[in-house]
């Protein structure tokens, strides 16, 4: 895993939220966190362990600063998901 994984897209590989796409917030050594924009937001992300994620290095929010809304969140993903389908 890098060490600048923050803002890019990732899949959750294990756990009760399995195939789910989150955007990566924060991270420490051991832990990434994760946010949807719905049920898991910015204020209140997931803590997951990086060997149970999948990062997705192609998409990344671009921001200079790391203050994410739900809305930008909830906007990635969607097109994310939209692209893949297509």
């Amino acid at each position: 895993m890098d060490a600048a994984m923050t803002g890019m897209l990732a899949v959750s590989k294990a756990g009760h939220d399995k195939r789910k796409l989150y955007v990566i917030t924060g991270e420490d050594n051991e832990y990434v966190y994760l946010a949807d924009g719905r049920k898991r937001t910015v204020a209140a992300p997931k803590k997951k362990n990086k060997k149970h994620i999948q990062v997705i290095r192609r998409i990344q929010i671009k921001k200079p600063n790391d203050d994410y809304s739900d809305l930008e969140i909830k906007r990635t993903i969607k097109m994310y998901q939209e692209e893949a389908n297509v």
